[in-house]
């Protein structure tokens, strides 16, 4: 994984000095860096709250509680963004194998990966696996 690509222009763009006097240095790195959480750490994994959640970076809405399942991967998971022009995909060949990273599309900060066609009892047989630094819930 990379960090969020400064050539494009992202409606939040901020330097990596600005994110850092704003995020702490955990959310930085996962948000910024593509680093990811531990598995089971993030209290969004069990949260029933119904609500918004949002990215944690810029504010943007990202996923609904409606669309979030229990995939028991350690990490928050729903089957689809709020739109998917909240959500970018970027490629990612890392950790020797080929997965789909998920980013925040207004600021370019690294939420998780999706995955897909593994048999999900899901409306869309898919599984976004979202690191729970990387959000804020709005609760309705």
């Amino acid at each position: 994984m990379s960090a969020p690509d400064a050539s494009r222009d992202y409606e939040v763009a901020k330097s990596d000095d600005q994110w850092r006097e704003e995020l702490s240095a955990a959310e930085f790195h996962v948000l910024r860096q593509g680093g990811t959480e531990r598995p089971f750490s993030s209290s969004y994994e069990t949260d029933p709250t119904v609500g918004i959640y949002r990215c944690r970076a810029c504010g943007s809405e990202l996923f609904r509680s409606e669309t979030k399942f229990d995939a028991h991967c350690g990490w928050p998971a729903f089957y689809a963004p709020l739109a998917e022009d909240r959500v970018e995909y970027i490629e990612d060949r890392s950790m020797g194998m080929l997965r789909t990273e998920v980013r925040c599309a207004n600021c370019g900060s690294h939420l998780g990966h999706v995955f897909g066609g593994e048999g999900y009892d899901t409306p869309t047989d898919q599984r976004y696996c979202i690191n729970g630094i990387a959000l804020d819930l709005q609760a309705d």
